[in-house]
């Protein structure tokens, strides 16, 4: 390979799906060479406190790393920080870097995740119009906070709540604007769409719906406003996009895989090139949980479950891949707990008083229950995991029934 660097296995992107590939292979006794490049500076660091405890303070960077440098060191693994790999040569088994380089591999793992989707409108790319997606982004946002008393938030997902959330701490003035009828509309029910809104109003939150962008305005080359697609200007000195993400899988497809808004998969993580797989967000495959539909899942469970799918296959024994879906949000002193899949749902039943701040809502679709919203329930979610995981049927007056513990449906279910 000219004598270009070249490891046994590389694996392209430092988020939670690549690090803990690398590390399950090392538990699997894989004895060849193993390299992580991405295209930030940090080793591998967890995700999700960057809209939560590491934009509001309450977390140091350190804090945050997924594993200490002498763990990496002790296990073989090579950092290649800071390097973006921009194309894929499947047959030469190698990728290339922005910076110019190459880097050979006897099998390849990507797991580069994604970007955050930018606002396809003018004015999108003024200084203070910022995602939330690395640590420097966050980075971004903090030191800019200082000159800035008024943010508009654009997207009422879990990000742009959370971002919202940790903003009105500092004790800004926030705006949301969420395009759709209610925030929390592709993941989640009214009843929880519904009891969040009036969580981050009471909070302080101007938080507007049906409420489209049309433009981003600026002065000087930095953000002084939005134009809403009514017509309505609202000012700010800072922008918040959470509008969800672009998988980074251009140059798997370019070099022929299989895909599309991400790359296809089989059951063990493979793509449809050879000695190639993508774990994490990038990753479409069919999954049980969403009826068998081909799907992409962002969350912390699906990259680390996939990873150790991948490096299973890769150490020789074949698993398909089968895990319950869950995921979290952290906004105010309300911890949300979510477990399977809520999409295409024909029932939401609420388990609870929403009043209390301490409800659940439960998903069925044809009398099985598929996934369970927790807000402040632990006990809710911990007992209703099996309901999900068996696709239980149980009548919607039990569920409703807080009194009756999840865990005595479960069995009798």
């Amino acid at each position: 390979m000219d004598g270009e660097r070249s490891y046994d296995i590389l694996i392209v992107g430092g988020g939670h799906g690549g690090a803990q590939a690398a590390i399950a292979l090392r538990q699997a006794k894989f004895a060849g060479s193993i390299a992580i490049v991405g295209d930030e500076p940090d080793l591998p660091y967890e995700r999700p406190p960057l809209s939560k405890e590491y934009l509001s303070g309450e977390r140091a960077f350190e804090r945050m790393l997924l594993r200490q440098p002498s763990f990496w060191n002790e296990r073989a693994v090579t950092m290649l920080p800071g390097q973006r790999v921009v194309g894929v040569d499947a047959a030469g088994h190698r990728v290339v870097t922005a910076e110019g380089g190459s880097i050979g591999y006897g099998r390849l793992i990507w797991a580069a995740g994604g970007a955050a989707r930018k606002l396809a409108c003018p004015g999108a790319d003024l200084a203070g119009v910022q995602g939330i997606r690395t640590r420097a982004d966050v980075d971004r946002i903090r030191h800019d906070l200082d000159r800035v008393t008024r943010v508009c938030v654009v997207g009422g997902g879990y990000i742009g709540l959370e971002a919202a959330a940790a903003l009105i701490k500092f004790g800004k003035q926030v705006t949301v604007l969420e395009a759709l009828p209610r925030v929390l509309a592709r993941v989640a029910g009214e009843p929880l769409s519904r009891f969040y809104e009036a969580e981050h109003r009471a909070q302080g939150v101007d938080l507007r719906l049906n409420a489209g962008v049309a433009e981003v305005l600026g002065d000087g080359g930095r953000v002084r406003g939005v134009r809403t697609a009514s017509g309505e200007v609202i000012a700010c000195e800072m922008v918040i996009v959470g509008i969800g993400i672009a998988p980074a899988v251009a140059p798997l497809l370019a070099a022929g895989a299989a895909g599309g808004n991400g790359v296809d998969v089989d059951e063990t993580c493979h793509t449809t090139l050879p000695d190639i797989y993508a774990i994490g967000d990038v990753a479409i495959h069919a999954n049980a949980f969403a009826d068998g539909a081909p799907i992409r899942l962002e969350s912390v469970q699906n990259a680390t479950d996939q990873a150790n799918v991948a490096a299973q296959a890769i150490t020789g024994t074949l698993v398909a891949y089968h895990a319950v879906p869950w995921f979290w949000s952290n906004q105010y002193d309300l911890r949300l707990q979510t477990v399977g899949l809520s999409t295409g749902y024909d029932l939401a039943v609420v388990r609870g008083d929403s009043a209390s701040r301490s409800f659940s809502v439960v998903y069925l679709r044809g009398g099985r229950v598929i996934a369970l919203d927790c807000v402040n329930a632990t006990r809710d979610y911990a007992q209703g995991r099996k309901l999900v995981a068996t696709g239980a049927k149980v009548p919607a007056a039990q569920l409703a029934d807080a009194s009756l513990p999840l865990k005595d449906i479960a069995i009798a279910a």
